[in-house]
């Protein structure tokens, strides 16, 4: 199968678990990764056979500005629901990480593949 992907999707929200993270946007990082037949895409060359991965980010950062979830794995979670429910992909793959989260390391996350 094709795969059709966002990286760094850059989007601040309320996500975490201590009350000043409750109070404060913090910027996540998203990559998505969609199992999607792009071969009649390719054939007509028409953005209707193909997944428009501007709607799928538009409607994925609309989602997670508004979103206060308290843990990555629910955030993934959800964004991984919408696009399976939304879009016509067989398979996704949602990739979260919070840059900065943890001393020492550049971003800390998590990783799902959902079918």
């Amino acid at each position: 199968m094709d795969k059709v992907f966002i990286n760094n999707l850059a989007v601040e929200a309320i996500i975490g678990i201590f009350q000043w993270e409750r109070e404060v946007r913090q910027l996540i990082s998203i990559d998505i990764e969609m199992d999607f037949d792009n071969k009649q895409a390719a054939k007509s060359d028409n953005i209707e056979d193909a997944l428009n991965y501007k709607l799928v980010g538009k409607r994925i950062t609309g989602y997670v500005k508004n979103s206060k979830f308290k843990l990555v794995e629910a955030l993934a979670e959800n964004i991984s629901k919408i696009i399976l429910k939304e879009f016509p992909v067989s398979k996704v793959k949602v990739t979260l990480c919070k840059p900065g989260a943890m001393r020492g390391s550049d971003s800390v996350g998590i990783s799902i593949v959902r079918p």
